[in-house]
């Protein structure tokens, strides 16, 4: 099983020299976020995350996935507008998730391109796609494509995490986050992996099994 960022256990090996990261594995433990696939597939879960709960993006995925077999670009342009309303897209996310399947199809967008940029060409990649803004782009890097140094510094849930451990009496905003993580670098992405797990952690939760998981 394979558990993002790259390179988690010498991230953590090196990070958690910090009290509060030692602390967050004593509690805590061992972040354990699957690695999720590289493709169409990926990046249209994370459409249906923007601005709504994992467990609800979830659930409309795995709506979506027992509709929509095999999940690709072709059968995903073949359903009209009901069925996707009824897996829970908005009309903006349909519009979206359209165009990211016609671009796909149609080979103008490459996800084994996408895997072998580096960080600051990925990132311009999928920021040149419609509805894929900066948060959807550094989740897409740390989850789909393993990357070890991205800080997703707009996430409510770090945020929270963030505020909860260094006594914080407001959750920070992604402007004061952007510069508090440089002393972690090259291991950001497993830096907000461990204050994840303090998230879920204190909430009685444990990472949530994708639905891609439970179809493949």
């Amino acid at each position: 099983m394979a558990y993002a960022p790259e390179g988690l256990a010498e991230g953590i090996s090196i990070l958690t020299a910090e009290p509060v990261f030692s602390d967050i594995l004593g509690l805590a433990g061992r972040p354990r976020f699957r690695r999720r696939r590289n493709g169409f597939g990926t990046l249209l879960h994370i459409i249906l995350e923007q601005q709504v709960s994992i467990d609800a993006a979830a659930a409309m995925h795995r709506r979506l996935v027992a509709l929509c077999r095999p999940l690709a670009p072709a059968t995903f342009l073949a359903l009209d507008d009901a069925i996707l309303r009824s897996c829970g897209f908005s009309r903006q996310k349909m519009g979206y998730a359209r165009h990211l399947a016609e671009l796909v199809a149609g080979g103008a967008f490459d996800f084994v391109g996408l895997a072998r940029a580096d960080d600051e060409a990925a990132m311009a990649q999928l920021l040149s796609l419609k509805g894929i803004g900066r948060w959807s782009a550094e989740v897409y890097l740390i989850f789909a494509l393993g990357r070890p140094d991205v800080w997703p510094a707009a996430d409510l849930g770090l945020q929270l995490a963030i505020a909860d451990r260094l006594g914080l009496e407001s959750r920070p905003l992604e402007r004061e986050l952007r510069p508090l993580a440089e002393a972690w670098r090259p291991w950001r992405s497993v830096a907000a992996c461990l204050f994840w797990q303090s998230y879920l952690h204190a909430r009685n939760r444990t990472a949530p099994l994708l639905p891609e998981d439970l179809y493949a």
